[in-house]
């Protein structure tokens, strides 16, 4: 049995809870979790099935005190690591009310982030269901990995998750 290493960030809001519920719907292989804030960007070449979980900050979260988001200091590591034959699923976390115009953008940067790594990327997700205006994980006519809003669509979540698993839990070796 192939385990899955999630690795997600930041701990304690939306993406934690959505992280904890992709895990316990993981029953047909082991899921190992990691928080970015703790984990080295190399810690993934230990996985063939990555899950990475990430969330885009509004407005009203950015301040001059802010010293940026658990990702700020993992994203750069990816910066020449070889993940060739590795498979990587993304699901981001945004407000598709208050920013309509950046709806899941983290998503989007964190995608192209791994693309130079070499890694396989699945489970992307149609449009359809969503309203939004703009995103940067709005590529080719899908999102690049599974958007949520638990802020206005927390109803649809588990949903959304149990169908984005039956796409890529086939995926995974």
């Amino acid at each position: 049995m192939s385990k899955i290493g999630l690795f997600y960030g930041p701990e304690g809001g939306n993406v934690d809870k959505v992280a904890k519920i992709v895990a316990e719907k993981i029953t047909t292989k082991k899921v190992e979790v990691h928080l970015v804030k703790e984990t080295d960007a190399e810690k993934l070449t230990e996985y063939s099935n990555i899950i990475m979980g990430i969330s885009t900050l509004g407005k009203h979260t950015w301040s001059s005190d802010n010293s940026g988001n658990d990702w700020d200091d993992f994203l750069p590591k990816l910066n020449g690591l070889d993940l060739k034959g590795k498979k990587i699923a993304l699901f981001g976390l945004g407000d598709h009310i208050a920013y309509a115009d950046f709806f899941v953008d983290s998503m989007g940067d964190l995608a192209e982030a791994i693309k130079p790594t070499g890694a396989e990327m699945i489970g992307q997700v149609s449009n359809e269901g969503y309203e939004f205006n703009e995103s940067r994980a709005f590529v080719d006519g899908k999102f690049v990995g599974l958007p949520l809003d638990e802020d206005f669509e927390s109803d649809l979540t588990e949903e959304r998750v149990e169908k984005w698993l039956e796409v890529i839990l086939p995926e995974f070796e």
